[in-house]
């Protein structure tokens, strides 16, 4: 170690946060709004980082191109570039991992559906995270995130709906679950019964109705589960929508025609908000393709908690969700 250069043991973390946002954002200026400083604060950085290349390697990180342009990084700065993100960012996951280790952290991700359920498994720990210290936080997931968010070690634990086979767990088995509930979806409609039969309907008769499509999540995992890829294309796309609830009330408002597929459970709360706004429910029955099924389910890390104690913030959280699971207080 005592024969590093000095001008290398001298770099900070701060200076490679600066690099990195400066790359990013392309000029000191930008940089320096996105980091709360003085622009000359982080052009003295640069300046700073720039002699210590120069002396170590013979060529500076970066270099200006004239007023309004973008700075230019030469070969060894975008070296130096990819160096700090992986630098920072093994650092990073290291002390998040040693936080969950420790237990001094424990993040939890949920769809809105599922957040009191999470709530009432929270409260019968009673106040037990508060009192030890523990870094308790809730974020958002939407379907389509799921696996990715739990694999990049984003969250700890995921309470949500996602499709399945009627006879494998969700997640194909990789994970540890708490299976919660099974269900179906239907068809939501304001639709008058000649126009859509009270069904049953099959899948493959979907393509005859006007659909209400989100862009993502549960709904688009299912059809395309049974349609394929393409099943925009297969399908009469009645309108875009952002999620479920505003399709819902796009077809209570009467401004679109059509029909939307909803969990039965949702579909049986949107209908009866209101005993006057002409919405029907309407069955589905799966088509002569692989039948699936949408399950609410709690999903870790496969393994993990066997790895803490009891007493870990995951494994008396997990408990708790079991119990409540047990109890039939379930999401959605």
């Amino acid at each position: 170690m005592l024969t590093y250069p000095p001008p290398l043991l001298d770099l900070t973390f701060d200076q490679l946060r600066t690099l990195l946002v400066v790359h990013e954002s392309g000029n000191a200026l930008r940089a320096a709004r996105a980091l709360g400083r003085e622009q000359s604060s982080v052009q003295k950085q640069l300046d700073t980082l720039n002699r210590h290349f120069q002396g170590l390697c013979g060529e500076v990180l970066v270099s200006r191109q004239g007023r309004g342009r973008d700075f230019l990084f030469t070969a060894t700065g975008e070296e130096i570039v990819g160096i700090a993100r992986r630098t920072l960012g093994d650092w990073r996951a290291t002390v998040d991992s040693v936080r969950r280790r420790v237990g001094s952290t424990l993040s939890v991700g949920t769809t809105e559906f599922a957040l009191h359920f999470l709530s009432a498994a929270v409260r019968r720990l009673d106040g037990r995270f508060r009192d030890d210290g523990v870094d308790f936080r809730v974020t958002h997931i939407r379907t389509r995130d799921f696996w990715a968010t739990l694999a990049a070690k984003e969250v700890d634990l995921l309470i949500g709906t996602v499709v399945a086979s009627p006879d494998e767990p969700p997640g194909g088995g990789a994970y540890d679950t708490i299976e919660l509930r099974r269900g179906i979806l239907v068809l939501l409609t304001n639709l008058p019964p000649d126009a859509a039969p009270p069904g049953p309907i099959g899948v493959d008769e979907l393509a005859g109705l006007p659909l209400l499509l989100p862009a993502a999540g549960l709904v688009v995992d299912l059809l395309s589960g049974w349609y394929g890829p393409d099943f925009r294309s297969r399908l009469t796309v009645a309108a875009e929508i952002a999620d479920l609830r505003y399709g819902t009330e796009l077809l209570r408002s009467g401004l679109v025609d059509g029909c939307v597929v909803v969990p039965r459970g949702l579909a049986t709360r949107m209908r009866y908000r209101s005993e006057s706004d002409g919405l029907r429910i309407i069955e589905l029955r799966s088509g002569s393709g692989t039948p699936l099924e949408v399950v609410s389910a709690v999903f870790a890390r496969r393994g993990e908690r066997d790895g803490y104690g009891p007493d870990h913030p995951l494994n008396l959280l997990w408990g708790a969700l079991r119990d409540e699971a047990e109890r039939g207080i379930l999401p959605g």
